[in-house]
Formats: structure tokens, sequence, C-alpha cells
């Protein structure tokens, strides 16, 4: 794992310096502490911070093909490798090391950007072809890896985090006021948006090449559901069976490493059954880490203590109090570079902290089975509301969402009249592309009444609302209606959200890298060509994994209903111990300051916290956005400061390249 960045001219630019990799490369330290490399020649540079997990001995970056005409800088992991390196050397390629990144670079001198259906892995890669003079630039398929680039004093500035490319030459931050409404839609901008005006990401499943100053960004795999039935019937046993010997494949793989390899252990059957499979069908020692919450409504850690002793594994827990998710969310957001509407990813950055304290890099974990499998109620939320549409005025179908909200004190009572004026808003709308997810995005824009007059009048001058419509493939309309709820929640939620925020940047603000069976392509492949009542049988969520899970795990783990993984709000900024940081960035003077929001709302909001009222789920979106868009502001617009650029201390190869081949 490592992080990557690098200037490329358009038309024949002025020539990048080292001194300028070195300050762009000190901004990404954390995500790769072991080494350091810069290529530059007269029209590109690149460098590299490395976490070393395979081949520790040479495979410091960059690393060139054997003529020197190409270079590559390389952040994540394809785990093929091996058997990629095999078929290449048949091919004639000679290789110097025994990394995954000069595999990477083989492939792509062989089959060009072809090479990228070939990689199973999770990658961002930067690719400098010196005989064409042409920059390539790639991301994973479902971008668990980060990528982004802007256009600045004629040249093409990328990296694997945005305060890498602040720190480039000519780049400035500010704000696209269009982001920001996105941000507070889908908690999150949509792909390719930033919060920051002008820099983009690299889609998920694209490439950019970049040669004699035109740029191309193509997709080369795209998210798909098949149209009617999924393919020729097959017995469940049948689908059962390839489930479970490809998740047993893809936690083999992910084991690849030079380095020990833990795994997160949240008490929920995603994480133990990938805990199981390492546990039963590899010979690998294990350690497992896991969250505890003082609040027992967001605690599982007794069902992590039963999972962790039921397998034998090693197993340490990192408490994280209320004080503590407040103490470290600027840390959080330095690290994501976005406003967050949740607090969640701050116990993941504490149990990253953990996972390195323990002298591990490399975690497995869980996500993705809940998208890919239907895992999450709003599957179930929106299936009950197709089932009541068909039948709008029954008194009875709404009563059914007490089946999956229980603690919601109103959907039992008073013949359900909470059910049906909150989740019977554009009811019969069946039709729409996101009627999966109208009612989450509509309450998320509640929080909108918070913005400043001034900041909801640059929104409507920059865009006349399109913005917030989500793009949808060919044969949309055509998909079973979870498959396009899956797709929604994908697309949004899991790659511009989770992967995000709540995974890559937390994770690797300790370098730790994590991985993700689910997430191999292949189970991705499978998994969407599966009958719908396989993933959601009636409302027995992820049903086919709960059936081959049972052979690894106790029943208690099986079928236990899910419980979200969230954090507290409110109460991790206004407790016994409030952090220091609070007051001064909610001072009515520093609302004004920044022009995001209204002052004298903010202030109500503040007060009512401060008195312990109970926040609803709207107020506690609205403080947590609040304060990480003032600390946005404060750590990247107002006052951004560059760390320390990398010096004679660290362990650096620098390669200073021959221009352009003839």
């Amino acid at each position: 794992m490592c992080g990557i960045v690098g200037i490329c001219g358009l038309n024949g630019g002025p020539p990048a310096e080292v001194s300028t990799l070195r300050r762009m490369l000190g901004m990404i330290r954390h995500r790769g502490p072991d080494q350091f490399g810069i290529y530059v020649d007269d029209h590109a540079a690149l460098g590299s911070a490395r976490l070393s997990i395979i081949d520790l001995s040479t495979g410091q970056q960059p690393i060139s093909n054997e003529d020197g005409t190409l270079w590559i800088v390389f952040n994540g992991e394809v785990f093929n490798h091996p058997e990629l390196r095999q078929e290449l050397e048949r091919r004639g390629h000679r290789f110097a090391t025994a990394c995954d990144t000069e595999t990477v670079l083989h492939a792509y001198e062989e089959y060009g950007p072809d090479c990228l259906a070939k990689f199973n892995g999770q990658f961002a890669i930067a690719i400098w072809d010196t005989r064409n003079r042409a920059l390539f630039l790639a991301r994973d398929r479902l971008g668990v890896r980060p990528l982004f680039y802007t256009f600045a004093d004629g040249r093409l500035v990328f990296g694997s985090e945005i305060k890498a490319i602040l720190a480039g030459p000519g780049v400035v931050a500010a704000v696209d006021p269009l982001a920001l409404d996105q941000i507070f839609t889908f908690w999150s901008p949509l792909s390719p948006r930033s919060f920051f005006q002008g820099i983009e990401e690299v889609p998920p499943g694209h490439f950019l090449r970049l040669q004699e100053g035109r740029v191309a960004l193509e997709p080369y795999w795209q998210l798909t559901f098949p149209e009617g039935r999924p393919e020729p019937a097959r017995s469940q046993d049948e689908y059962a069976a390839e489930l479970r010997e490809l998740l047993i494949d893809a936690t083999r793989i992910r084991l690849r490493a030079d380095v020990p390899v833990g795994a997160y252990l949240s008490g929920g059957l995603d994480s133990s059954t990938i805990t199981a499979i390492i546990r039963h069908h590899t010979a690998s020692p294990l350690e497992t880490f896991s969250i505890s919450f003082s609040d027992a409504d967001y605690d599982e850690s007794g069902f992590q203590t039963r999972m962790a002793r039921h397998l034998g594994t090693d197993h340490h827990v990192v408490h994280a109090s209320d004080a503590d998710i407040g103490r470290v969310f600027p840390e959080v957001v330095w690290h994501a570079e976005t406003p967050l509407l949740r607090t969640s990813p701050a116990p993941m950055f504490l149990l990253s902290g953990l996972v390195r304290e323990k002298g591990f890099k490399v975690v497995l974990t869980g996500e993705g089975a809940d998208e890919f499998l239907a895992g999450y109620d709003l599957f179930k939320e929106a299936k009950i509301r197709r089932f009541w549409a068909a039948q709008p005025d029954s008194k009875l179908r709404p009563a059914l969402f007490s089946r999956i909200y229980p603690w919601i004190s109103g959907l039992t009572q008073g013949g359900s009249a909470y059910a049906t004026a909150f989740f019977g808003l554009g009811l019969e709308e069946t039709a729409s592309s996101s009627y999966s997810h109208s009612l989450r995005w509509r309450t998320t824009s509640r929080v909108k009444r918070f913005f400043s007059d001034d900041m909801a009048d640059r929104i409507r001058a920059a865009g006349s609302g399109t913005h917030l419509d989500p793009s949808f493939p060919e044969g949309f309309d055509g998909w079973d209606p979870l498959h396009r709820a899956q797709y929604l929640e994908i697309s949004i939620f899991l790659s511009q959200y989770l992967l995000s925020s709540q995974s890559d940047r937390v994770a690797m603000g300790h370098s730790v890298e994590g991985r993700f069976p689910f997430l191999d392509h292949r189970v991705v492949d499978f998994c969407n060509r599966l009958p719908p009542d396989l993933k959601l049988h009636g409302l027995k969520e992820k049903f086919l994994l709960k059936e081959i899970s049972r052979e690894w795990l106790p029943a208690e783990i099986t079928d236990r209903p899910k419980q979200p993984y969230r954090a507290p709000i409110h109460r991790a900024f206004f407790n016994d111990s409030p952090p220091d940081y609070l007051e001064e960035l909610l001072s009515p003077s520093a609302i004004r300051a920044s022009g995001f929001f209204n002052p004298v709302a903010v202030d109500h909001l503040i007060a009512k916290a401060r008195r312990g009222q109970g926040l609803g789920e709207t107020d506690d979106m609205a403080l947590a956005g609040i304060i990480s868009t003032q600390l946005v502001d404060a750590q990247f617009l107002s006052g951004f400061v560059p760390t320390p650029p990398l010096d004679d201390g660290d362990d650096v190869k620098v390669v200073i390249g021959r221009g352009v081949c003839p």
C-alpha cells in the first residue's frame, strides 16, 4: 500500500522539481512511511510514499521496465500478481523485483489499458511512457483506493489525496458549492466531483490518458445487473456452493503479504464469516480487532467476544468513548478531506490506531456484503413501500415497517400513523429511478436549512439542480427493483462515502491497509447475477450468505438481526469533556467568517445540544455536517498549512530521467 503523486505538463509546460515532489509526498507520509521514491524528467514527475507489504527488500518505487521507457508509481495491491507474473514471464518479460508493482507495469507494457481487466485487486496506478510522452492513470473497479487530479499552470497535478495536490504548483483550494449541496443530500459528492472546485477524482473503474495536451477519460468496467431473470435457473445449493468457493479464494489471495495480516471482527455476519474462513481454510495465525462503545445502543462487544472465543483468535479491543470520538474528529476530517454527516469514521480511526499499535499493517474486513448481498434495512424498506403502493389505502401494510425498525416507537401505535406520514411520502412514485433512496435523500436534505442565504444563492447560481440527479446506466429501468436500489447504494454510498471516509482514509491515517474479500470482482459479478430472492428473501437479508455461513458460525451470529454500525454524534461533542476546539469553531464570528451556515440557526442548534435535549436524526446530521465543514474550512480553505516535506532522514529513491527517448 502506498500513496502516489505526480505532475505532467500539458504542452511543454515547465518541468517539476524534486523539491516539489518532496513537498507533495510530505503531505501523504502517513500512507507510506517506510520508503519514498521520485522520478523526474523534462516533461513529468512521479512520486511514491510506500507502505512495505510485499517484497520488502526490492520493491521500492518508482520502478521501470527493462529499457527504462516506462515508469510506474502504484498504490494498492493486485492479489493475483503471482499468476500474472508467470504469464508475463512466458511472454518474455524479465523481472528485477518480486513485487506486484512491477507485474502491473509489465502487464501494461504487454496489454496496454486492457491489462486492467486482468487485475484482481484494489489500486491507483500512474505510469509515465517516456517514448510517447503519455501519462496513464487508473483506478480499481469500485474505487477502494483514491486518486484525484486537477489542472493548474499548464500542468496536470494528481495525488492519492487532495492535500498532496494542494501542495503542488499553482493549486489553490476553493469550495465547489454544488459538491457541498451533494454532500448534504447523498452524504458525499457524486463522482467525479470533490468538495474542492476543479479537483476531481478518477472515477472507479476508469482510466485517464494524457498525451500531447489531450486528456481522455474512459471506463474499463461498469457496475451492472441483468435485465429480466439473471440467468437460467439453478438450485439454491448450486448457488451456495459457488459463493462459498469464491469467498474462500477471495479471502485466501488477500492473505498474500510479507507482513502479518489481521482481521476486523465487528460481531456481525460479514466480518465473522471472513474471519472464520481465515481460521478454517488457512494455516495463518490470526489476531482480530474490534470497537466497543460506552453506549449500549451502539455496542456489539458481547458478540465480538463470543465470536473471538468461538474461533480462538487473539482478540484486541479499542474502547470508543463519546469524548474520544469528539477528540479525534478533527484528525478524521483532515484525512477525509470532506464534510461528514456522521461521526462513524472516528471509531474506525481509533481502531486502525490499535491495529498499528499492535504491529499490523494489513487487516481483512467485511465491507461490501451489505451492498452486494442486500443487507441494509433500506432494501427492505423499499420492498415494503412497493408492496404498500400496490394497495395505498391499506392499514395493515404500513405496519410491516415495525418488522425492520422495531426501535421506532410510532410504528406500532396509533394505527401506524407515523409510518403512513413518513414512509408514505412519494409512495406511489414507483416508476422513479430513485424510488428506493428518495426518503433517505429527502431526510438528509432537510439539513440544508442551516445553509446561509449567501451559500444557498451560490448553489443556485452554480447549477440548475441537475447536479442532484445521479447518473443511471443504460438498461437501468429494466432491472429488478432490488438491483436498482443496490446500484444506487453501491455507486454512491459504498464507493463515495464508505470506502473513502470510513475505510481507506481513516485506516491509512495510521498506515493500515484494509482488504475486502466481498469486493473481489468475481464475488461482485456473481452476486450481481444472483436471483434477487437469494439476497433478500422476503424480509430476510443476505439470505444465501447466511446459509453458507452456518458451516462456520454459531446460530446466534447467523440469525441475529443486523445491527447497523453507527456512532454517537451530539454526545461526542457535548459531554462532560467537550473538545477544546468546539467553542472557537462554532462561534457566531467563525460561522459568519466561513460563510457556509446561518449563525443564528447554528446557535439555536448548539444551545439545544448543550441543554442535553435529545436531538433527532436530522439535527444530529446537521451538527456533524456543520462541525466537519467548519473543520474543512479551517484545515484546507482559510488555514491550509503544508506538513514538512521529505528530508535527509527519509529513505528516498530519486531517479532523474532521460527526457524523451528518441
